[in-house]
């Protein structure tokens, strides 16, 4: 454990550079942007998986510190209001000890004067939780700090239902997988009306990521989903935020509710 904490917090810097791409979530019965997930990216244009390639053993908590403080920083310039979310990948098997690595985290919320409340951390099904009391500890944590935490590419990876069971997060998304072809598919919509009542009674919201489609998007929405991400709406831009599509019905919602800087971002490309 003391070696994995001096590795976030002490070492050598990382031997690659990086930026941050952001991918909005929308709130479609709203009308607006509900928040931006932070992307890996190359500062020369490569992709997530070039950039990934290059973490290891040596530099993989280093990594998951430089990825929160870029997000952080980025967002304080870009994004609108004090109301839109960021959404951060972390690695849980990369957090030591919670309360210490949360440290950088905080510094740069407050060096930027991000609020805590903005910040949701999402942690993928495909990584193996090899810890379940550790990763519920991180959960705790976050949570006593005022961040909300997301279970990421939700129906896929290694544990499914029993994570929720384990964990309690505050969203899950939905895994592009359940998404695609839902509109034809009745199994695919059958699954997803039976995570919407289970994620109600949790007290978990749901987002819909992968979203390709206005096919996907009506047979979601009438299976009481309000949350999406996807390329229907926009595609990731790097260290920018990107123009948004919405639905004819989400633009009457937008302009019928209190006008916000989010608001305009995400119809002005209508």
């Amino acid at each position: 454990m003391r070696r994995g904490c001096q590795g976030c917090q002490g070492g050598s810097s990382l031997p690659f550079d990086f930026t941050m791409a952001f991918h909005p979530i929308l709130d479609v019965g709203r009308g607006k942007v509900w928040g931006y997930e932070a992307l890996v990216r190359g500062t020369d244009g490569q992709g997530a998986g070039q950039i990934l390639a290059m973490v290891d053993e040596n530099n993989r908590y280093r990594f998951d510190q430089a990825c929160r403080v870029k997000a952080i920083e980025l967002a304080s310039s870009l994004f609108p209001d004090a109301e839109t979310r960021l959404s951060i990948n972390f690695m849980p098997n990369a957090v030591y000890e919670p309360a210490a690595c949360i440290r950088a985290t905080l510094d740069a919320a407050q060096r930027v004067g991000f609020a805590h409340r903005q910040i949701m951390f999402e942690f993928t099904e495909n990584e193996r939780m090899t810890d379940v009391a550790h990763v519920r500890r991180i959960i705790a944590e976050y949570r006593k700090q005022g961040f909300a935490t997301a279970l990421d590419d939700f129906g896929a990876g290694y544990a499914g239902l029993n994570l929720l069971a384990n964990f309690q997060p505050d969203f899950i998304k939905l895994d592009m997988e359940l998404i695609r072809g839902i509109a034809d598919s009745p199994q695919r919509q059958t699954i997803v009306a039976g995570v919407v009542v289970i994620a109600e009674r949790l007290n978990i919201a749901v987002i819909a990521e992968g979203v390709e489609t206005e096919a996907e998007l009506a047979s979601l929405r009438s299976l009481g989903i309000d949350l999406f991400q996807g390329y229907l709406f926009a595609k990731p831009t790097t260290a920018r935020l990107p123009e948004i599509w919405l639905p004819a019905k989400a633009r009457s919602a937008s302009r019928d509710a209190p006008a916000t800087a989010s608001t305009i971002q995400a119809t002005r490309a209508a």
